[in-house]
């Protein structure tokens, strides 16, 4: 049961319409937590809303591409007037996939800005927050992606490994002022994303974890930081952490290529 002392009593998620997002939101509202969802899309994040206001909680909902200019202002703007105990970080994506080489820099950048610096600004205006009323929770979404490189990927992959060593360092900074921290690493999720993306979940002996499961896992985890690894794939993450790096990386990228049906 999330502790509504802790982390409420409102909590932001980024990243809040669909999928993980989505879980995170229904959870929450059930324990009590009004919510702040921030997203890209209106229509499904709506949807959300209004799905999550039946569990009588009070609900926003700010309609916003995270790569805008001003979207920091914007999110600050809309959460002045509140107290928010919890934040989710579940908006860092794959923007931009392509070979680096032949790639386009200002793609590239883009990845940069939505997993790296807006996670960065959000745990600022948020954390600095938290750590002055002694309480509070940061959650940030990592990827199994984040432990190897990976074709076609090289610049997520990089950013997911920064998000690592990020929660791992504003856990030790944040712990002493009752503040939780804490990387929740997903592998292979069904989310709504990645069936667009033409996921192949099918792979005999492939972990396949649901959106429901992973938020709830999450939750159940807060004060288990600095990393939490879900959806049974520790033992993956620690396989990706070894050596020798050359045979563990041509691995993965084969693997990758027949989740992706390139193989």
């Amino acid at each position: 049961m999330i502790d509504v002392k802790q982390y409420g009593p409102w909590a932001v998620i980024a990243g809040g319409s669909e999928g993980v997002g989505a879980a995170f939101a229904d959870e929450l509202s059930k324990a009590g937590l009004n919510l702040v969802l921030i997203a890209r899309k209106p229509g499904p994040l709506e949807e959300t809303a209004e799905k999550v206001r039946g569990n009588g909680v009070e609900v926003r909902t700010l309609a916003l591409d995270l790569l805008a200019a001003d979207a920091v202002e914007q999110i600050r703007q809309a959460t002045d007037d509140v107290e928010v105990g919890l934040l989710i970080f579940n908006a860092g994506a794959n923007s931009y996939g392509h070979e680096f080489v032949s790639g386009d820099l200002d793609g590239f950048r883009g990845v940069i800005t939505l997993n790296i610096d807006r996670q960065l600004e959000l745990s600022h205006l948020f954390g600095s927050k938290m750590k002055e009323r002694g309480r509070g929770g940061i959650m940030l979404l990592g990827s199994l992606a984040g432990y190897m490189g990976s074709e076609h990927q090289s610049i997520y992959a990089a950013s997911k490994a920064f998000s690592r060593v990020f929660a791992e360092s504003l856990w030790l900074e944040l712990a002493p002022h009752g503040v939780h921290v804490v990387e929740l690493v997903l592998g292979v999720t069904r989310t709504p994303a990645m069936i667009r993306a033409g996921l192949n979940f099918d792979i005999p002996g492939m972990l396949v974890a649901e959106p429901e499961e992973v938020a709830r896992e999450g939750l159940e985890h807060l004060t288990d930081g600095p990393v939490w690894v879900a959806g049974g794939n520790y033992e993956a993450a620690v396989k990706r952490s070894g050596f020798p790096r050359d045979k563990l990386v041509r691995g993965a990228a084969e693997a990758m290529r027949k989740l992706l049906n390139r193989s």
